[in-house]
Order: structure tokens, then sequence, then C-alpha cells
């Protein structure tokens, strides 16, 4: 019943957070499409009754048709245009796997049939990261080969690129690398094959007592090993790189912060003109009347559902700007703690109405692209009795790890005790978990000799 025209007459949607101009767009649907299904009797009213309903509702689908006479549509291609699209669609590259490009060099290398077969097999278990996902044990039980034959495919599979692809753990992936490279007798190599625990504990005085060097030298070695790949096949995993429009602009204009929806992806609904043309059919029966009365009904409860929707969204953005007003202005150190029930309270709606209504959507800001749940946060009471989110604690915790002395980290009761100096009062078990949230390790793995 309802069908979507292309773009339509662009209206802003724009209101002021403290004083709602009522709008013309998405979010304020015309006089003439009010109305409740509820109180909509199925066929009780005369045919004469309808007539002049359907009257009306020609008269907006004029409106709509002189709208879209503005409107540039699109073209069909010509020949030429239609040559120029598709030798453009057939220039497109094509992304490789990891699996594609291993079985292209098994097909150039000097393998026998049968080693080939098995080549296959274990590439078939080299996961998209490249490692090799079973032991040459496991592999050798599941296909009934001579675990030494897998053995020696794997070795040629392990020459291949990229370097340190069919590795069964980190330490020999990075070993692979470094033979690759022709540095097998380098302190990093020797770091490497035997003291890769102590490496991952970052226990660096252990290391330097075990080689008989200083920490410095351990330090520089451990340094350059970072700059090795732990992920052989990450270049060859699909682009998935997703663009996001917001649902929401906030911009300051004089004074005050001003809220519009983005409407761009909002479909434009009217009416089809078939309906009208069959009505307008003298032969048309009442069963086909009524018919179409039920489409139109349900044409109409669209149009307005969409209104709504979009006049929701706008309700709780604006109450979301009027109360973290101080972040839009300031940044994440000023994010207030907040509920959505305190924002359904305000809107007038349930709070799994709001849960729903930000789900997924992202509000264009001054402090960048945010997504409308992240102001929703707990918080903490200060000293001075004002609240704090705890999006905003973590904020603090990062800025003063990040201005660490590296030599000597904060510990998780040193940054208890700066906290409480400022106000905060929060557990020290809370600041582990906050620091494991920011992906900050702790203080002995951050330590730099």
């Amino acid at each position: 019943v309802a069908s979507p025209d292309g773009d339509g007459e662009e209206n802003s949607s724009s209101s002021d957070v403290d004083e709602p101009v009522d709008s013309a767009d998405l979010t304020e649907p015309p006089a003439d499409l009010h109305f409740d299904p509820a109180t909509e009797k199925p066929t009780s009213e005369p045919v004469d009754d309808f007539q002049a309903q359907f009257e009306r509702l020609a008269q907006i689908d004029q409106e709509w048709r002189d709208n879209l006479s503005q409107t540039v549509l699109p073209q069909r291609f010509n020949a030429e245009d239609e040559e120029r699209r598709q030798f453009m669609f057939d220039s497109l590259a094509v992304e490789t796997s990891l699996q594609e490009t291993l079985l292209e060099q098994v097909r150039t290398a000097d393998l026998t049939a049968g080693q080939c077969l098995v080549a296959e097999i274990i590439i078939g278990n080299i996961d998209d990261y490249g490692h090799l996902q079973s032991s040459v044990d496991e592999l050798a039980f599941s296909t009934n080969v001579d675990a030494g034959k897998i053995y020696e495919v794997l070795k040629v599979i392990q020459g291949f690129h990229p370097p340190g692809v069919g590795a069964r753990n980190l330490r020999e992936c990075l070993m692979l690398q470094l033979e690759r490279a022709g540095k097998t007798r380098t302190l990093d190599y020797q770091i490497i094959e035997h003291y890769m625990e102590a490496l991952g504990k970052r226990r660096l005085p252990e290391i330097a007592r075990g080689l008989d060097l200083s920490v410095q030298e351990v330090q520089d070695a451990v340094e350059r090993i970072s700059h090795l790949e732990p992920r052989p096949g990450r270049d060859f995993l699909p682009n998935n790189q997703q663009y996001i429009l917001p649902e929401v602009f906030v911009q300051k204009v004089g004074d005050k912060w001003v809220v519009s929806t983005n409407n761009d992806q909002v479909p434009q609904l009217r009416i089809s003109n078939t309906y009208k043309d069959i009505m307008a059919q003298a032969e048309s029966s009442a069963e086909v009347r009524e018919y179409i009365r039920e489409k139109i009904r349900a044409g109409k409860f669209l149009i307005k559902s969409l209104h709504q929707r979009q006049q929701t969204i706008l309700n709780i953005a604006r109450e979301i700007v009027k109360r973290q007003s101080d972040f839009m202005e300031n940044g994440v150190a000023f994010l207030r703690p907040m509920t959505m029930v305190q924002i359904a309270e305000v809107v007038g709606v349930h709070e799994t109405t709001v849960s729903r209504a930000v789900s997924g959507k992202y509000m264009q800001t001054p402090r960048g692209l945010v997504e409308m749940k992240y102001f929703f946060t707990a918080g903490i009471k200060t000293s001075s009795g004002e609240g704090m989110s705890n999006t905003s604690v973590k904020d603090l915790i990062s800025e003063m790890i990040g201005n660490e002395d590296s030599s000597k980290p904060l510990s998780d009761d040193v940054v208890v005790k700066q906290l409480a100096e400022n106000g905060i009062h929060i557990a020290r078990r809370t600041i582990a978990k906050y620091r494991s949230e920011l992906n900050i390790l702790p203080s002995h793995l951050r330590k730099v000799y």
C-alpha cells in the first residue's frame, strides 16, 4: 500500500533542546494522516462517506505528485554508459583468501601428487590467522598418513608466504619469521627459543641473568621482537570495514544545542496511485472497495509508525543532549551518570522503548561519532556529592597511567590513593576491572627497564 519514492523534499527536523520547534518532516506527520485505527469502523460507514475520505486522500496524493515532479529521477543507461558500467564491475579486484594463496603455492612447489594431497589437508587445518590448528599426530591419526610424511610437507608449507604461516604455536611462528630473515644467530632468536615463557610475563631481569646480559640489551631485543607478526594471515582477512551513518546530529547554534534526526535514510512513503485509480472506476464492487479500504488503513498506519519512530528518537536525543551538555562542551571527563529509566520518564515511554530506540544508533556530536548507548552509564558519588560516570572514571585512570613514569608504573593501589585524593573513592578490585576493560596491563607488565 505504501510505496517508497526517491529523494523527496528535504525538510529539517532540527529542534532546540530547550524550546522544541514543530517539524514538518518525518518527525511530524501531516494532519491528514492522523488517525486512530481502533476507532475506524470496517464497513459500517456509507459509501458516500468513504468517497469523501477518498477524495481527501486523492488531494494528498496530488500534493505528493507535485512534490515529486520537482525531483530528478534516475535515467536508464544508454549503450555506452552500460559498457562503462560493465567495465567497472569487471575491473573490481577480488580478494584472495590465505588458503587460496597457499594452494596456489602448492601447485608451483616441487611436490609429488601424494604430497600435494597431504598439503591440501594441512592447509585445510590452517585458520585465517595462519596458525595450524591440529598437531601432526592428530592429522596422521585422522588421515592414516604417516606422521613423518605430514611433517615433511608441513616444513615445505612453512616456507611459503607469508612468513610464519603453518606455525603450531606463537614461539614457532616468531622463530619461522626470524629464520626467513636469516636472523637465527641473533639475541632475538635466542630469547624466543629459550625464554618464551619469561618473555610472555616480561621477566626481563630473569632473561638478562640467564644470558649474562644487561637488562637494557634484553629490552632492546624485546622491542625488535614486538615488530614481528603473531598472526601471519592478518593481511588476507576480508576487509569488513563498515561505515556508520549517524541517526542524530548535534550542533551548537549560538548558546543552545540543536538536535536533528537524519531522515535521508528513511523512505518517503505515500499511498499507491493504483488504489485511487481502482476506486475511481464505477464498476468497482463493494468487496473491492472494502479491500482497498483495509489496505489504505494499513498504509496510513505504516506511515504514521515511521513518523512516530523518528519523533521518539528525536525526543530521546533531545533529553540526552540536555542532560549531557557538559560532555558536548568539554568531553568525556564531564559525562554524567544517566539511566534509561530517567529518560523514559521524561519522554513518556517505557524504558524498553528507549532501549530499542537507541540500540545500534549513533549520534554525531562535537566530540565525534558516539553510539547513543554510550551515554547510559552508572556512576559514583564524589566527596563533593556530585555524580561521576564510570566512563569518566575510566578516562581518568587511562590518563593517569598514560602519564606515568614507565620505569615506575602505577600499581592499582597507587591509583586508588590518587583517585581518593581527588574525592573519588573506588575499591582496588574495581580499578583492576576498569584497567582490564581498558586493555591496560598490570604494572609489572608495563614496566620498562
